[in-house]
């Protein structure tokens, strides 16, 4: 609990009485956690593992939205207005997560506000980073969208340096920013030789002049 935005400001008391609502969850790597138009909606608070958000689009073609790991919640949307989710949650691993039915919402918003005001500021959040990788998806620039998504992954400061992690493998975030595997691995090559970030091996990104990335996330 006290690893999740929504929850992390309450008492640890609160917290405790909080997760008796919980219901512990474990999914293999592969498995659907839950697919769109399903009849319930239902909040994910991630321990462990990762999730891929997806959609599909009218022809059928997967549109990756985002991933969820350690400290993540998902769901938010449905879990306020009861609605059936518009989207699919798979697991890219074996993963351990907490569930909490929308039928807990009342008692759980009546007896705790904060975490509604919390919930609405991480949907605020995800908004204002939709928007500003949404222009860049709407541009025909490549390397607007790929710094775009660099600057809205979380970081950590490892050696002195600011650090990423691609939290899927290339080819998901290619489809993520509409674009493919090779045009993608380009623009990071470009970005790194400009000196905007590191390839560090792997899905470890360093992030070397974050002023350039912001300057190269607006469309030219």
């Amino acid at each position: 609990m006290t690893r999740v935005p929504i929850f992390r400001g309450l008492p640890h008391e609160q917290q405790v009485e909080i997760a008796g609502f919980a219901r512990p969850v474990v999914v293999a790597k592969g498995e659907v956690v839950y697919a769109a138009g399903e009849p319930q909606s239902r909040l994910l608070v991630m321990h462990a593992g990762r999730l891929k958000i997806s959609h599909l689009t009218p022809s059928g073609q997967e549109q990756v939205v985002r991933t969820a790991t350690d400290g993540d919640v998902v769901g938010e949307r449905a879990f306020l207005t009861g609605e059936r989710p518009d989207h699919f949650a798979v697991a890219l691993e074996d993963s351990r997560m907490c569930v909490f039915d929308h039928a807990d919402l009342a008692d759980l918003l009546r007896s705790y506000p904060e975490i509604g005001r919390q919930m609405l500021r991480t949907l605020s959040d995800r908004l204002a980073s939709a928007e500003r990788l949404l222009a860049a998806v709407t541009s025909s620039d490549v390397t607007a969208r790929v710094a775009a998504y660099l600057l809205d992954l979380p970081s950590s400061v490892r050696d002195g340096v600011l650090t990423v992690r691609l939290p899927m493998a290339k080819k998901e975030v290619a489809s993520h920013l509409g674009t493919t595997p090779e045009t993608l691995s380009r623009r990071l090559a470009a970005l790194a030789r400009d000196g905007v970030i590191g390839l560090e091996g792997g899905r470890d990104l360093a992030i070397l002049d974050p002023v350039a990335l912001e300057r190269a996330a607006v469309p030219g």
